[in-house]
């Protein structure tokens, strides 16, 4: 074989060779990256060239006067996103902390060697406390609404805005009854809270707490309402309460439960012992009662109610139907000495079946109807006494004040 042969030969075998490595890539590219071989075959001979700009989503492949969006991650944004914190923009500035100091008095047993002949009379010694809580501002002017059972007894009140600016407050009325106070403070450029209406209130409504829980100042906690009207808790005189699973801790009374809107629809008060192994039942005042309670009090300095001495309780339907009733009554439950109540001759354990010819359907409802009676009008009780019925009519007074433990 002649030497043009051989070249020959090693020529067309590297040729082959070279073909057939380059379809063997092929193959494998198409198995492995499909989409690049689909791009090469319908974007020119120039796509590949620009496959560098996956690295940015914000660009596009360009194939002659076409261009097709890279499939990237879409930019961030919030649109559309459950997110309420509009409403805690508009209500959180309004929301103070309070730092609340009390001197209290306790007795002090004196030792053997202060009395050898064992005849022990105490002494007092004064301790200073310090507990914490939460408000909210009403008005411009200063005004504050907190719970009473926070500042009951304090020496000393500080307020601590969210901006950082401080003040000592002034108790401006107290109504223990409902657990509300209002306080006073003097700074310039306050701002102040839109008042929502409880009454709107469904069970479901989404609601958010905020306050001052174990010092942690503006703290923000979602949940629903869980219930509304709640009474016979204990915790006030007058109860009306909304249930929301929105977490309330130490610190928290007297803060805000606002809606989705931003505006109160509650004072935050109380929680489930969780000594109890109870999780998620708190209970705020409705800002309806609020309203009210807030202008007796910079009105008058005090809220003025109707009183006649009772106790009340509700009987349920199941156990009315034991005695012959087809509804929930109320039975009164004690009577205070000396009371218009008992002057007029009503019982302890007496039925109520009416007043002034409406019918109370629960202890609360009977509570408020007398509350809101003014002193010096007489009201109509219809009474049921064992198989006997009757009505007794009782003169209003007003409520006597608490006294105050400070």
């Amino acid at each position: 074989m002649s030497g043009w042969q051989k070249a020959a030969i090693f020529v067309s075998g590297s040729v082959i060779g070279s073909l057939a490595l380059a379809f063997l890539g092929v193959i494998g590219l198409y198995v492995l990256r499909p989409e690049l071989v689909a791009q090469w075959t319908t974007g020119g001979p120039d796509a590949l060239a620009v496959r560098p700009d996956i690295a940015d989503p914000a660009k596009t492949l360009t194939t002659g006067t076409a261009s097709t969006p890279v499939v990237a991650a879409p930019p961030a944004s919030r649109e559309g996103a459950a997110s309420y914190s509009s409403a805690v923009r508009i209500a959180a500035p309004t929301v103070v902390n309070l730092y609340v100091t009390r001197v209290a008095s306790e007795p002090v047993l004196g030792g053997f060697l202060d009395d050898p002949f064992g005849e022990f009379a105490p002494f007092y010694r004064r301790r200073v406390e310090q507990s914490l809580g939460s408000g909210v501002i009403l008005d411009p002017s200063g005004q504050i609404v907190t719970n009473h059972h926070v500042i009951d007894d304090a020496a000393v009140i500080r307020v601590q805005l969210a901006d950082g600016r401080s003040a000592e407050a002034e108790i401006v009325g107290r109504d223990p009854d409902t657990d509300l106070a209002v306080l006073k403070i003097d700074l310039p450029d306050l701002p102040s809270i839109r008042l929502g209406r409880s009454d709107t209130l469904s069970v479901g409504d989404v609601v958010l707490a905020i306050g001052n829980p174990i010092g942690l100042s503006q703290t923000v906690t979602q949940g629903i309402v869980s219930a509304t009207g709640r009474d016979q808790l204990g915790i006030a005189t007058f109860e009306n309460f909304i249930q929301t699973d929105a977490p309330i801790n130490l610190g928290n009374s007297g803060g805000a439960l606002i809606n989705t809107r931003g505006e109160l629809v509650g004072v935050n008060t109380a929680i489930i012992a969780k000594s109890l192994g109870v999780e998620g039942i708190g209970f705020a005042i409705p800002v309806n009662l609020v309203r009210g309670v807030v202008n007796e009090i910079v009105t008058r300095g005090k809220v003025l109610r109707g009183w006649i001495g009772i106790s009340t309780e509700t009987i349920d339907e199941a156990r009315a139907s034991s005695a012959g009733f087809d509804r929930p009554v109320v039975r009164v439950t004690r009577i205070s000495v000396g009371s218009p109540a008992q002057r007029a001759g009503l019982l302890s354990g007496d039925i109520i079946l009416g007043i002034d010819n409406k019918v109370p359907r629960s202890s609360r409802e009977a509570q408020l109807r007398i509350a809101g009676t003014p002193p010096g009008q007489t009201i109509s009780i219809e009474v049921q006494r064992r198989n006997q019925r009757g009505t007794i009519s009782i003169r209003v007074e007003e409520a006597p004040q608490k006294v105050q433990s400070r």
